[in-house]
């Protein structure tokens, strides 16, 4: 039905305008600020406990500056695995319905078919008819899948960080957060796309047509080769790029804003706790 990106956008925007190529929208907010909240929120609190237990520092001392140019990587994968797994787990009823509501057609019908009105209603309609285990079809897949992405980006963001400050003599600023953003996006993409792939279709099935995530990898390639776990890649990377660039772009200068106002309005004795 869509030969690739550009032509999947044109025939959507053809047949079914603007509104068809936003369908989902109101969903995806939420699954964002809930995965996102989940995600970035947890992982330096979880490196910073893993540092205290494996590598012997302090909560204080890991906040020096000695302690923060020095990064366990092994660490850093196993807290953005973490928080990345948590994060999914939070949103993956809303995943659930994004995705059945951006498969909907009513010109080009592609797939199963799942005509909700909107986000609520999706989760109205799956929880009447398939209960709580309905809405968390497919959290296997969504957890491994995002467990794979923020494994490697935040770890991948700060590597390039570390590597463009030291070997390009970059100083903190936009040009900076942008490269390594970059960076962590086409990493990103690589790793997440194959559970991504596999997500996608348990997420869209109906019924039981596979037994789990393992099974549909297995039907997948099996049927379609290898290749087919990296269809629609590059619709991913255009995603997920701006995607990372904006979210931890963003994200630097919310710590930055915070940091600056706990400074403001925190006594001492609580700023030296945290």
């Amino acid at each position: 039905m869509y030969r690739g990106v550009l032509h999947g956008i044109s025939v959507i925007f053809k047949n079914e305008g603007l509104k068809g190529l936003l369908r989902g929208l109101n969903c995806a907010y939420i699954y964002q600020m809930t995965l996102n909240g989940c995600r970035l929120g947890f992982y330096e609190p979880i490196r910073t406990h893993l540092n205290s237990l494996f590598v012997h520092r302090t909560l204080t001392d890991s906040k020096s500056p000695a302690a923060i140019a020095t990064q366990n990587l092994p660490i850093n994968i196993v807290s953005g695995a973490t928080s990345g797994i948590l994060g999914a787990a939070a949103g993956s009823p809303f995943f659930l319905v994004k995705t059945r509501l951006q498969s909907y057609s009513p010109f080009l019908p592609v797939g199963t078919q799942h005509h909700y009105r909107n986000a609520w209603d999706g989760v109205r309609q799956i929880y009447g008819a398939e209960g709580i285990k309905g809405l968390y079809r497919g959290i296997g897949p969504a957890m491994v899948r995002t467990g794979f992405g923020s494994s490697v980006q935040l770890p991948t963001y700060f590597f390039a960080k570390r590597r463009l400050m030291q070997h390009m003599g970059m100083g903190e600023g936009p040009a900076l957060h942008l490269l390594s953003s970059t960076v962590s996006g086409f990493v990103v993409c690589c790793v997440m796309h194959p559970p991504d792939t596999v997500m996608s279709r348990m997420y869209n099935q109906t019924g039981n047509l596979y037994k789990g995530a393992f099974d549909c990898l297995y039907r997948t390639v099996k049927t379609e080769g290898a290749l087919a776990v990296y269809k629609g890649f590059f619709a991913h990377l255009a995603r997920i790029l701006p995607h990372t660039i904006l979210t931890l772009s963003l994200a630097e200068q919310t710590n930055k804003l915070m940091r600056r106002f706990e400074d403001r309005i925190l006594p001492q004795r609580i700023k030296e706790k945290i």
